[in-house]
This record gives structure tokens, sequence and C-alpha cells, in this order.
């Protein structure tokens, strides 16, 4: 049976193609796109990327209208005798393989010298930051600083940033979206990653993640990058170089000629100005009747939680509490920094965290502590960093994150992994919020 044209299908097949193609751009804010150039690695990448749209949709029409105009031009018609068969044609067959080979070499350029400018190395004067891969949670140290953090990355705009990708454990896979790149974490190796965040690029949060699966929580192991002005940074490094600051008093007035130094908190983290003490603050020497000297501190900074709120809510984690596990949330009013500074001292936790500048607290298994007080997030980026989620990340960590290295230490609780009920060493309800209010205290 031979079938007829008809123009309405044509017309109908045509018309839902259009309606599909409208509906699919009608899409609202993608927070993380690649398409921009926030960096120049982003900038050549998506050159590269319309250079090969560019081509690939010349051959793309180029090979449609020979089908479509063959299917017309050849198609069966009633009467018509029987199509000659032939074996081959030798002008046919060169010229459908040169035409391709000559396409490839317009790609082929470009890609290679992209490849090269992207894996080449990073300038001298490159700030350094080596991105460490734990399951699951992201380490940052700043080596020329002597800085290291975890969960949240500070960069500069107008300075490139060399990163150097370890893993200690699995393949991870660092990637940030809207500053370009994406580079494995391979065991027993150091990958290399730059980039130049745009010097006229106003301070901005983005997202970061683990593009490689790495386990049961390979979903849950963001975290945060902020692009700052040099200037901001400069006062951001400055406090990150200190060791931990912990309040002596709570809103305290302006302070007389003398007085202890009073360092500004973080505009909206929600604590007030408070009398600061360095844990590396110079003291007067023993035999000098010299009253010791005021603790030297540095102003506070961290990227203002009105701007991350209002402009950035795409960065702000939503991710909700599990029902299992409760908390008399009552008690974080009531929490007692001072209480929780010495429980701290003498749980498990100097067993895992650092927090610099205090003694026999220096371990690195889980993230470096020494400023948290000033993060916005927690758990790998996962619940933000307030007293109600800390609250019950420290109480059962396990429950909150499939997998967790941190063990569960809410008192008469099981620990999913060891299957045994939490007895000596556990913490109370009271003694996790008075360590809540001492981890907070840590600017």
């Amino acid at each position: 049976m031979v079938g007829t044209f008809r123009p309405r299908r044509l017309a109908s097949a045509a018309l839902l193609g259009a309606l599909a193609l409208g509906l699919a751009a009608c899409g609202g804010e993608y927070p993380n796109s690649t398409f921009n150039h926030n960096t120049d690695f982003n900038a050549d990448i998506d050159a590269l990327w319309d250079k090969l749209l560019f081509w690939g949709t010349i051959v793309f029409v180029g090979v449609e209208a020979a089908l479509v105009y063959t299917i017309f031009r050849f198609r069966r018609r009633p009467g018509a005798p029987t199509p000659k068969q032939v074996h081959g044609n030798t002008v046919l067959e060169i010229t459908w393989t040169a035409i391709p080979a000559v396409i490839l070499i317009f790609i082929a350029i470009p890609t290679v010298r992209t490849i090269f400018k992207t894996q080449a190395k990073a300038a001298p004067d490159a700030l350094q930051v080596e991105v460490i891969g734990h399951q699951w949670w992201w380490e940052f140290k700043y080596p020329q600083l002597g800085i290291t953090t975890a969960n949240e990355l500070y960069l500069p705009n107008g300075r490139t940033v060399n990163f150097q990708l370890k893993t200690i454990d699995v393949l991870h896979s660092f990637w940030i979206p809207q500053m370009g790149g994406k580079r494995d974490l391979i065991s027993n190796r150091t990958n290399y990653l730059w980039f130049t965040p745009n010097k006229d690029l106003p301070s901005s949060a983005w997202n970061g993640f683990c593009a490689e699966f790495c386990g049961p929580s390979h979903a849950n192991m963001k975290f945060r990058v902020y692009t700052v002005t040099p200037q901001e940074f400069e006062q951001w490094s400055a406090h990150q170089k200190q060791g931990a600051i912990f309040p002596l008093a709570v809103a305290a007035p302006a302070p007389a000629p003398g007085a202890a130094a009073v360092a500004p908190v973080p505009t909206g983290t929600g604590a007030t100005p408070v009398v600061l003490a360095s844990t590396q603050a110079a003291q007067a020497p023993t035999d000098s009747a010299a009253p010791a000297a005021a603790p030297a501190t540095v102003p506070v900074w961290a990227f203002p939680r009105e701007r991350l709120e209002k402009e950035f809510t795409y960065t702000i984690p939503t991710a909700k509490l599990p029902v299992t596990v409760t908390f008399d949330e009552s008690l974080l009013a009531k929490g007692d920094a001072e209480k929780g500074r010495q429980l701290y001292s003498k749980s498990s936790c100097i067993g895992c965290h650092a927090i610099v500048g205090t003694p026999f607290n220096m371990a690195n298994v889980g993230p470096n502590l020494t400023h948290v007080g000033t993060r916005y997030t927690i758990a790998g980026g996962l619940y933000p960093n307030d007293a109600k989620h800390l609250a019950y990340w420290i109480k059962n960590a396990p429950a909150l994150k499939p997998g967790s290295l941190m063990p569960t230490l809410g008192t008469g609780l099981t620990d999913p992994k060891t299957k045994m009920v939490v007895k000596m060493g556990g913490l109370s309800d009271a003694d996790i919020a008075d360590i809540v209010a001492y981890l907070q205290a840590l600017k």
C-alpha cells in the first residue's frame, strides 16, 4: 500500500515540536549553570562549547536536509519502475569522507588549544589551596597563609587560585559549576586545577559539589564558595590565621583605654560584640611586675549573612532533620559556653578535631573547628550552622548523614555502626547544649 503525503500531519508534528521547545525555554534561574564567564576557565570552556555547537549544528542541518531531500525525492511512487541497483560511487565516497575530515579539523584545533591551556601550570604567584576530600566533607588548606578550614572556601577576585586536589580515602571529584572546571581526586595522586575569578565580579556565594560517586552520602558532600574582594580576603585571612577566639564576657560595651579588645562579630551572625581573648594572645613575662598585655585580636570577618540570605538563597542548606532524632531544644537557650569548653576538652571530640591554640587538640580526622562559629554550614554543607542543627548533629550524626564517620554521642542512643548503646562518655542534652554554646562562640 502506498502512503499519501498529508500536510496536516506535518504541520501538527511541527507545532508539537515548537511547543516542546517553547516549554523547555520557559525555565527559571539556574544558579549552578556553567554557561557564564565568572572565571577564565569558564570563558575558555564556554567559547569551546560555542564553537562545537556551531559546527555541530551545521553538520546536523546539512545531514538532515540531505536526508529529507532523499526521502521525498526518491520516495516510492505508483507505477514507478524498480530502482537500479548500484554498488557504489567513488566520487561520492571520497566526498562524504573528506567533508567530515575537514570539519574535524575545525573542531580539533580549538579543542586541543583549550586542553593545553587548562592543563598548563598555574602562574607562580597563584594562591595555593590544598583540597582534601574525605568521606563526606571537604578540607581546605592555604599553605602560604597557614590556614586550615572545612566546607567553606574563600577566594579573592582577580587572583589566580591553584588547587592541589587529594583524597585520603576513595575517589571524589571537585566541582564548582559557576566557577568552571571539574577534576577528580584520585588516591595516591595529586591533581591540579586553576582558574582566576573575574576581578570585576562582586562578592558572591556559590555551590560546590562532589561529582564522583563516593559512597552512601555522596549527594551530601557539598561545600560553599565565597568570592570576595582582595581587601575582604585579607580581612578574612588575617582573622583565620590567629588561634581560636573565645569570649570571656558577653555583650560588653566599648572598652576603655587599656581594656580588653572588642572584636566585631560577622554581620548577621546573630551574636553581639563580645570581649575576646585569643588563645595566642601575648602574655607578659612571669618575672615582670608589669600586668599582662591586653589580648591581641583582629576583627572577625565572614561573608555577610544578610547578603547570603537575600541574594544567594540557593546556597543556604534546606535538608530536614530526621524525625527519629529528638532533642530538648529549650536547653539551647541555657547553654553555658565555659562549661561546654570544659566538656569538649574532656570528651572524645579532641581525638578527631583541631582547635588551633588549645593544648592537646590538634587531631585531623574530622573538620578543623578553630573558627567554626563563623561558618554557615555543618556536616559537609548539608545543614545550616545554627544551635538547633548543631545540637542534633552532635547527638546523632549518623542519623543525620548516612555513613558519617562521626559516632553517635547522645547518651542512651544506639550507634548504627557498633550496634552498641552509648553509655560511658555519652552526652546528655544539657551537655550538648553547653558544647553547642562553646562551638558557636569560637569566632
